[in-house]
């Protein structure tokens, strides 16, 4: 259990002021220039010894991807890049960091763009998140005006700034070369890799793009030590994580938690339970739509943590738990994921732009039960053909939630289908046909 005075994010629900004031009193901007004085190389040194791995999803040591920039800096400028872009259905952590902590991530800007050499840090917020903009914008501005920021940021000598940018909506340009892309004014694709961000990131230039969360926490991380933050959480799954808690839950929210406590203590004290008792539990996304689901079986001592769900065929992901009980017609939530995977498909790889459409139309069908047993193999077989067969990770958030639905519910999907048999076995002569005839129309139409 995280104690108060452990907390990173002591504004998360908006209560206190964000702006500069209030932040400043909560401890934000306190010994910054401090903090800077350590040196490029000793931020990063803290940074690896603190344990932290990225808050997106990925979960690769912050400190080590940030020791990726290279040394010096020549002609090509470094930039640091936040992706702000939170598409993830079930994820809404980075949204109140921007509304209620702005200060949190512009200081983290400051020091990880010290550390890394760059003098100038991207923003790039999802299209939709118009009043997180608007405050981020504002508490820019802010720091701009007090010194903060600018041409002698917090009086270091270190020319920093922070530009704000407006992404339109799109689920790929959370994938970090797809990003760049947007930000570049092209079509947000992916590019192949390598070479690395690093390497040729935005402009062709030397560049980390990082999680708004993992921003977020390094200023605490160092103003407290890396002992502070690798003492909380589990070996090689340290410090404090927030997750997100919606479905099936009494009081949905948001909270910052120890990483590895058990999920059901998580669900239970924060978000109340689950709604009619946990044996009214089916399965639970543990971390944001993309990553497999798991039964309620499995739920009962299991550890939120990058490792302990990994080792269950999941992955903690962005921390978004997706509750459902037993209410939940698990193919139908699955196939509505698919639908997502298949309409945000950007269409450069084949096997992402054929495959997600195709999976989609087979779990529709999957829902009402028109298929063959066989074809669930089928389904199984394409997954894993779409799977690690494209330049980003989108093929593989769309083939886990079906993996993950098929190793845990098989035997509900094939009830389904033996169902529908036996129920059109005995209808009237000529209305299976009729029945059959008509998702095909609804998949032509759409």
């Amino acid at each position: 259990m995280l104690h108060d005075r452990d907390r990173i994010f002591t504004n998360l629900y908006g209560i206190h002021d964000w702006r500069l004031v209030g932040a400043r009193k909560r401890g934000d901007w306190d010994g910054t220039k401090a903090i800077l004085e350590k040196g490029r190389d000793g931020i990063i040194v803290e940074m690896k010894e603190s344990g932290l791995r990225g808050r997106g999803g990925a979960g690769f040591p912050t400190g080590l991807k940030w020791s990726f920039m290279p040394k010096e800096v020549g002609d090509r400028p470094h930039y640091l890049v936040v992706n702000a872009d939170e598409g993830e259905p079930g994820t809404c952590k980075d949204r109140d960091i921007l509304r209620h902590d702005p200060h949190k991530l512009i200081e983290g800007c400051l020091i990880a763009g010290f550390a890394m050499g760059a003098h100038t840090a991207y923003i790039y917020v999802r299209g939709e998140f118009h009043n997180e903009s608007n405050n981020l914008e504002a508490a820019v501005e802010e720091a701009r005006e007090a010194g903060l920021l600018g041409k002698d940021a917090c009086g270091s000598g270190w020319a920093f700034d922070v530009i704000v940018h407006r992404g339109a909506g799109a689920y790929i340009c959370g994938e970090e070369m797809a990003l760049i892309e947007s930000l570049e004014g092209k079509k947000g694709q992916p590019r192949l890799k390598p070479p690395f961000p690093a390497n040729m990131g935005v402009w062709g230039c030397p560049t980390t793009v990082n999680n708004v969360e993992s921003i977020a926490v390094a200023p605490t991380i160092l103003r407290r030590g890396a002992g502070w933050f690798s003492g909380l959480g589990r070996p090689k799954n340290t410090g404090t994580k927030v997750f997100c808690i919606s479905g099936h839950v009494e009081n949905p929210c948001n909270v910052e938690e120890e990483m590895g406590i058990p999920l059901r203590e998580l669900i239970k004290k924060h978000a109340g339970g689950v709604r009619g008792g946990w044996d009214n539990l089916l399965a639970v996304i543990p971390g944001g739509s993309s990553v497999p689901c798991v039964r309620a079986s499995t739920c009962d001592n299991l550890p939120m943590d990058f490792d302990s769900l990994a080792e269950v065929r999941s992955g903690l992901g962005t921390a978004a738990v997706i509750v459902m009980d037993k209410s939940t017609d698990i193919i139908a939530a699955i196939a509505r994921l698919s639908k997502f995977y298949a309409h945000e498909s950007c269409g450069q790889c084949t096997p992402c732009r054929e495959g997600t459409g195709w999976m989609w139309r087979v779990m529709e069908r999957l829902v009402k039960g028109e298929a063959h047993i066989e074809e669930i193999d089928t389904l199984l077989d394409v997954a894993g053909q779409v799977e690690g067969h494209t330049i980003c990770a989108l093929g593989d958030a769309a083939a886990w939630p079906i993996q993950g639905l098929i190793r845990n519910f098989r035997p509900e999907v094939e009830a389904r289908i033996l169902s529908y048999q036996k129920s059109a076995s005995h209808a009237p002569a000529g209305t299976a046909k009729e029945t059959k005839a008509e998702p095909a129309k609804e998949t032509e139409a759409a």
